[in-house]
């Protein structure tokens, strides 16, 4: 198969594609530093956005595996602080799957572009989840809990607050412990944008109006929260998964039960902080971001044995380019 000729010429980041475990193909493209002309590599480390999501969600599902939480468990019960117009009546497994109401500080459904949050509140204040407490908390329930399916960014900083009160350490130094370095994660982590260590490529948005490219430092939040904004490698995804998939995070009984159907609003279909594709008589399990100046996806057919991780630091259309490449599988 020739991959070559389905990546867009403009596309920036990095691309893997693995078979029954093996690399098939990886490629890096594009520059990390682009001033200054620096290629991006293959141990790159670029900025996920939500795709964070998934890494909290294992971190709450193996709480519950260890019994020290309940899918049932209600926030107002496992939270000591005040929820102002939050319902307390709200479930883990409600916050888990985007069925939950609670107010979603970027809802996509009103809001364009991620970077207009940052307008009236320094994005420089964003370094835990708790900081983002206060663009949503005094806001009123977007519905009753377990109404609906709808994505919700607030309902994972609240999963990350719900990690900090039962383990008592920061839900970034805990994902870590339990996560990261279980899985030999170790080009993965919650940076601070104005701490970035090295390999870490810059994101770029382009400004039409004066026809140049421009860093994100200004448009996201400047350290990652349990909605997302881990960097990672596209290596350290291949240990995720293999990870995940051979039993060292949680259960297998919870693994199939997070790669399950659990929500959906009839075209979107969700498990466990993470995204199903529909293929027939089963589901392709994956997991995504996007901010400005950064998109991510990675997918895993258990049918197939295909695993297909797409970075980019310059927000080029990963799911195109991952769309294309499952089609050729088929």
């Amino acid at each position: 198969m020739n991959y070559e000729e389905l990546i867009d010429d403009h596309f920036s980041g990095v691309i893997s594609v693995r078979r029954d475990g093996e690399v098939v193909f990886q490629k890096a493209y594009g520059y990390a530093d682009l001033p200054n002309q620096v290629m991006n590599q293959i141990d790159t480390k670029f900025a996920t956005a939500s795709a964070g999501k998934a890494f909290v969600a294992v971190a709450i599902l193996q709480l519950i595996d260890e019994g020290k939480l309940r899918f049932e468990d209600r926030l107002g019960d496992v939270l000591r602080m005040d929820l102002n117009l939050l319902n307390r009546g709200i479930t883990i497994e409600q916050l888990l799957d985007h069925t939950s109401g609670i107010p979603d500080y970027f809802d996509e459904s009103v809001m364009d572009n991620y970077d207009e949050l940052w307008q009236d509140y320094p994005n420089y204040k964003i370094r835990s989840s708790a900081d983002l407490l206060p663009l949503f908390i005094n806001k009123p329930m977007m519905y009753p809990p377990g109404e609906r399916f709808q994505y919700n960014n607030s309902g994972y900083v609240m999963l990350g607050l719900v990690i900090e009160e039962k383990t008592g350490m920061r839900f970034d130094e805990y994902l870590q412990k339990v996560v990261f370095n279980p899985c030999g994660m170790t080009d993965t982590g919650y940076y601070e944008l104005d701490r970035l260590p090295a390999r870490c490529a810059n994101a770029y948005i382009y400004d039409s109006e004066r026809q140049q490219f421009y860093t994100n430092i200004y448009s996201v939040d400047a350290k990652g929260t349990g909605a997302g904004g881990a960097f990672t490698t596209v290596m350290d995804i291949h240990k995720f998964w293999d990870g995940l998939l051979g039993g060292k995070l949680i259960s297998s009984e919870m693994v199939s039960n997070m790669l399950n159907l659990h929500s959906s609003d009839g075209s979107a279909r969700y498990g466990y902080g993470m995204w199903l594709i529909e293929a027939g008589d089963h589901f392709i399990p994956f997991f995504q971001g996007c901010d400005p100046g950064v998109s991510f996806v990675s997918t895993y057919s258990l049918k197939q044995k295909l695993n297909i991780t797409i970075a980019s630091n310059f927000g080029s259309d990963v799911w195109d380019i991952n769309e294309k490449i499952l089609k050729q599988y088929k």
